[in-house]
């Protein structure tokens, strides 16, 4: 095995492809687990061999170092690296075709020459017998320079482990090649910053004088009240764990969420002219999130009122993302994802409009329709590990106007809608009656409410997947069909597209299950060890204020505490010393005839 140790700063990459499926803490270790107990089962661990495009996955006791299982897994591919990544470019510069293609646009110069390096999805012309990657090219007029204004008009497939060219796709309009766009479009400093102007904005500094309010120990977190464990992978990223919140009324921490995580995101892109529908990344799944995150931005931010632990994500393709797990002192759990970077770019000859799957962000530049969908993974326990999940749609009264029951026509409620087995439990959002679900315990009883116990999950920012049903994206990201899944906990069921994305082809595969396999035992999800699969995220359709480079488009999903409290968990929290609310003390002053007392 050869180590690779430059891929992130603390951990360690071999070439021979390690765990390539992240451990999920098992209920097999005790009753009810935490990230504070031993991990005593099998975990499973993947080796790829440097040769071959094989795999062998592998089950390992920890910490005896005991191998339980080592079997070859077929007609799958792991996780690539950074180092995979770079192959692709280093091989495309040398290809003597690759060289010619170039020539014929007047590009002599290689080294000016860039490619993304992207998963390829599936192409059935391929098969299972290589590991493939597609190269998207770029020119550059200086080192710095951004290359997504110059897109160049062909793509290749390379082969990473022979290293050889398989194919370079180059499109013709109307019997002619694109030429080269050489006008530059830059952010960066060094390029534009005589237009910078530094007397409109004054600097805010933030400062905590008494010191931070949280305290680590190892990885657990304490805040307010809140405990949890603070984790990290290299294909997930941040992996919160073993949430708990201390009660004020009763005296006592209650659990929450036994891990949280998220699991995958697709970015499939609308343009149906090739190459372009091979274009739609799995972040987590393809290129594994932790691996492309920036670990320098890693953080745990305590403001007044929540606690915030951020990771940064670096695409190897051109988006950039922000993750913001928050908690706040009214129980909130939210996750807000902050897109930004390049779009993603492609040519334009003269004869051609960028219309309708794209935007002409400059001139013969085009910016195709795109999405972003997100998969977070849930896996609740609210006030113990049996728990359920109601639906929950706002609806008018039955009762016609006038009738005894709605005399004025004005009442409303919220029907719920107990869902029962996994296949009621795939579900989607609707605007018309502002869905939400509870994640409820039917065995703890809020004393004032007399209902269960839960938490609501808020999650209108699902966008329906476009792709049409039978297509290949439909068929790989078949997770982002709903905006919730709900199915029974399941020992290394962890990863909705599968544990192998790369060149899966979303068919049913005996190594490669995914939510769709695990919905269709239709299993019961009442009262009992559940998990949730949330869908969110956003539908891109390309402005000219987006290049070159985006501003920061926020998404989010929330989960808020739904008679989980016998009463609002935050008045314990004092009234801050430099922010008092005088206001209302002088309107409604004790003292009659004072300045701005109120009168009746």
């Amino acid at each position: 095995m050869i180590e690779d140790t430059a891929s992130l700063p603390g951990y360690s990459i071999f070439r021979h492809e390690e765990s390539d499926q992240a451990p999920d803490l098992s209920r097999q270790a005790v009753m009810y687990p935490s990230a504070r107990d031993p991990i005593v089962v099998p975990l499973p661990s993947n080796w790829q061999s440097v040769g071959p495009a094989r795999l062998l996955r592998s089950l390992s006791t920890w910490p005896k170092e005991k191998v339980e299982t080592w079997k070859a897994v077929s007609q799958v591919a792991p996780t690539l690296t950074l180092e995979d990544l770079d192959v692709t470019e280093r091989i495309a510069r040398t290809n003597p075709k690759i060289i010619e293609v170039c020539r014929e646009i007047g590009i002599t110069d290689m080294s000016k020459v860039f490619f993304d390096a992207w998963a390829i999805g599936f192409d059935h012309c391929w098969g299972f017998e290589r590991r493939l990657q597609q190269g998207l090219p770029y020119y550059r007029n200086s080192p710095m320079d951004n290359q997504y204004a110059h897109p160049l008009d062909f793509s290749v497939v390379v082969d990473t482990e022979t290293e050889e060219v398989l194919a370079i796709d180059v499109r013709h309009v109307n019997g002619e090649r694109t030429q080269v766009l050489l006008e530059e479009h830059n952010y960066l400093p060094e390029f534009i910053k005589e237009s910078y102007d530094g007397t409109r904005l004054r600097p805010i500094d933030t400062t905590q004088p008494q010191g931070v309010s949280f305290r680590m120990q190892g990885n657990e977190l304490f805040w307010a009240g809140y405990k949890m464990h603070v984790g990290f992978n290299y294909r997930e990223g941040i992996v919160i764990s073993d949430v708990r919140i201390h009660d004020q009324q009763q005296q006592r921490d209650r659990t929450l969420f036994n891990r949280i995580s998220v699991v995958e995101m697709v970015v499939p892109y609308g343009n149906p002219d090739p190459p372009h529908q091979r274009k739609h990344a799995f972040d987590v799944g393809e290129y594994g999130s932790g691996l492309m995150t920036n670990s320098l931005n890693l953080a745990v931010i305590a403001r007044a009122k929540s606690i915030i632990s951020t990771q940064s994500l670096l695409r190897p393709t051109t988006s950039n993302y922000a993750f913001y797990h928050t908690f706040t002192l009214d129980g909130t759990y939210k996750l807000e994802i902050k897109l930004t970077g390049m779009l993603n770019t492609y040519c334009m000859h003269s004869s051609e409009s960028a219309a309708p799957y794209g935007t002409e962000v400059a001139p013969r530049l085009n910016a195709h329709n795109h999405q972003h969908i997100f998969s977070l993974r849930i896996d609740p326990e609210i006030d113990g590990r049996n728990n359920s999940v109601l639906q929950s749609d706002v609806v008018p009264s039955d009762a016609p106007v006038g009738s005894q029951e709605n005399p004025f026509g004005n009442g409303f409620y919220c029907r719920k809608t107990p869902l029962r087995t996994s296949e009621e439990g795939a579900s989607v959002y609707c605007h018309e009656t502002s869905r939400a679900w509870d994640i409820i315990n039917p065995s703890s009883i809020n004393p004032s409410a007399k209902k269960p116990v839960g938490y609501k999950i808020i999650n209108p920012n699902w966008p329906p997947l476009l792709a049409k049903p039978g297509s290949m994206v439909c068929k790989r990201a078949a997770f982002a069909r709903k905006s919730l899944w709900v199915v029974p906990y399941k020992d290394y069921e962890l990863f909705p597209a599968g544990d192998y994305v790369c060149q899966s082809t979303g068919e049913e595969h005996l190594h490669n299950q995914t939510v769709v396999d695990w919905v269709a035992r239709n299993e019961s999800i009442e009262n009992t060890d559940i998990v949730c699969y949330i869908q969110f995220g956003l539908t891109h359709f390309p402005r000219t204020e987006d290049f070159p480079i985006m501003p920061a488009e926020p998404v989010s999903v929330m989960l808020r505490a739904s008679n989980f409290f016998e009463k609002n968990p935050g008045l314990w929290v004092p009234p801050s010393s430099v922010c008092v609310d005088r206001t209302s003390r002088d309107a409604f002053c004790a003292n009659e005839g004072k300045r701005g007392c109120a009168r009746l």
